[in-house]
């Protein structure tokens, strides 16, 4: 009998694994590297690497769950290009027109995502998590009609519980208050969140686990951390909510990028944080003044918010990133925690070098995920040869995902550089086409620099036979991804 029971177990997980590469190879449309890799996998460990596969891999009714919010969004945004949405309007012809740098990158975004153009934007710029967080509540304090939240972690801390308190004040006062978490990396119970719906609040999770199987996945997640306080002043950046961004947790000291903006790019943060809630809470939000409310051009920023995700056939995140590094003249800096690129952003930077620009890359020498730190460094390596320069950041955890060229274009946003963000995860990105916002962030590049060690040729090549072998373990499963 037990030998009965092993030749059924072990029949099954063949069975299993082979459906599974045969799926793989027939089934969506997958990069020949991720098919490959998979099938390595699950055939080298037949029941370690499918259980991966369920949770890194599979996708999960992809087609099914999104197609009726990729329907709903390209609606609606075409409807703002069409101007039949006054509430939202797009200047973005009138304002390409004025547009000093890259206008072939603007217009791009445009064509691919509806990205709509905004003009004469106020930007501040954060990269310490207590005067992000101090201006995110300030704002949070003194918001008069609403406030909408989409953050992609939120901790069960001080900073979670702070927030959590200071949207049930605002309830109480009558601010309408929507608050759109990802499910996965929700960490405060719902039962915490029952004081502010009975407050009139509204809160939800995106692409909730309905069982708790399921709930193990990690693709789809909502990255995006967006805040919008009654439609005139928004935030974008990399900090979730936590302690950790604080600089209190286990990785000590961090840095990240945010950028708080007032102006007509507000509208766009509104639009996109209205589609995400649509899709997750099923509640449309009206279009009109309440929401959109119009802004005067006090700066002198452009923007364009740039988003991208499972439900999109294209990923604009990675595209832009494509698009900003072939655009580069003299300079090309970019920060990311984690580095694992596709072929088309590794070829752009490589040409990108080889063409006389001046290159940087800098990730964190500290890593909270040490595959992904070690596939980072296997694609690193591979730069270096054409004269990418690259740093590992040595005070603290380095969390900005940041790009600024040529001292004329920066993107802030959630969308790091590897293919977690082009493929799996809804990402959210502010395109900042101001000089002077452009050349700070490279001065703070540039100071960054001197906390960090440079990676060079001569240490890559130096490395142990254990470095080696991690990289190239973490490298292969990075590509199945």
């Amino acid at each position: 009998m037990v030998s009965d029971l092993i030749f059924v177990v072990i029949v099954t997980i063949l069975v299993a694994d082979v459906s599974t590469v045969l799926a793989l190879i027939f089934a969506g449309r997958r990069d020949p590297q991720s098919v490959l890799a998979w099938a390595l996998l699950i055939l080298a460990f037949p029941v370690g690497g499918f259980v991966l596969y369920l949770l890194f891999g599979f996708k999960y009714f992809k087609s099914r769950e999104f197609r009726q919010k990729s329907s709903w969004d390209r609606t609606l945004l075409g409807r703002v290009l069409k101007g039949e949405e006054l509430g939202v309007r797009d200047e973005t012809g009138q304002n390409l027109a004025s547009l000093e740098s890259q206008p072939d990158l603007a217009r791009m975004l445009w064509s691919e995502s509806s990205a709509f153009l905004t003009a004469g934007n106020q930007v501040k710029l954060y990269i310490d998590g207590r005067e992000k967080f101090d201006a995110l509540f300030e704002a949070i304090d003194n918001a008069k009609q609403h406030i909408h939240l989409e953050y992609y972690l939120i901790r069960n801390d001080s900073l979670g519980e702070r927030l959590v308190q200071a949207l049930e004040r605002k309830a109480a006062e009558g601010v309408e208050i929507r608050l759109l978490y990802d499910d996965l990396g929700n960490g405060i119970p719902r039962a915490r969140y029952r004081k502010l719906t009975e407050s009139g609040g509204h809160v939800s999770g995106f692409y909730r686990a309905w069982f708790p199987t399921v709930g193990l996945r990690v693709n789809y997640r909502n990255h995006r951390k967006i805040a919008v306080i009654d439609g005139t002043v928004g935030f974008v950046g990399g900090f979730n909510i936590g302690n950790e961004y604080l600089g209190e947790g286990p990785l000590g000291a961090w840095r990240d990028s945010a950028v708080r903006i007032q102006g007509g790019a507000v509208r766009a943060l509104q639009l996109r944080f209205a589609l995400d809630w649509n899709f997750a809470f099923g509640e449309e939000l009206p279009r009109g003044p309440r929401y959109f409310p119009s802004s005067p051009r006090g700066g002198s920023a452009s923007i364009q918010v740039v988003s991208g995700g499972p439900d999109t056939p294209f990923n604009p995140p990675r595209e832009l990133y494509v698009k900003m590094v072939s655009s580069a003249k003299r300079t090309c800096y970019l920060q990311t925690p984690y580095f694992v690129p596709d072929g088309s952003v590794l070829t752009a930077l490589r040409l990108a070098a080889l063409s006389g620009v001046d290159v940087r890359i800098m990730v964190p020498t500290k890593p909270d995920q040490p595959f992904v730190h070690w596939a980072s460094l296997s694609y690193i390596g591979e730069l270096l040869d054409a004269g990418v320069r690259a740093f590992s950041y040595d005070a603290g955890f380095l969390h900005a995902k940041t790009a600024t060229v040529d001292d004329q274009i920066t993107s802030v946003g959630s969308a790091n550089w590897d293919i977690r963000s082009f493929n799996w995860n809804f990402e959210t990105n502010a395109v900042i086409y101001d000089s002077k916002l452009s050349k700070r962030y490279r001065e703070i590049f540039e100071d960054d620099m001197t906390r960090c060690t440079e990676i060079t040729q001569a240490g890559y090549e130096a490395r142990s036979r254990a470095i080696r072998f991690k990289e190239s373990i973490s490298r292969l499963f990075s590509a199945a991804m």
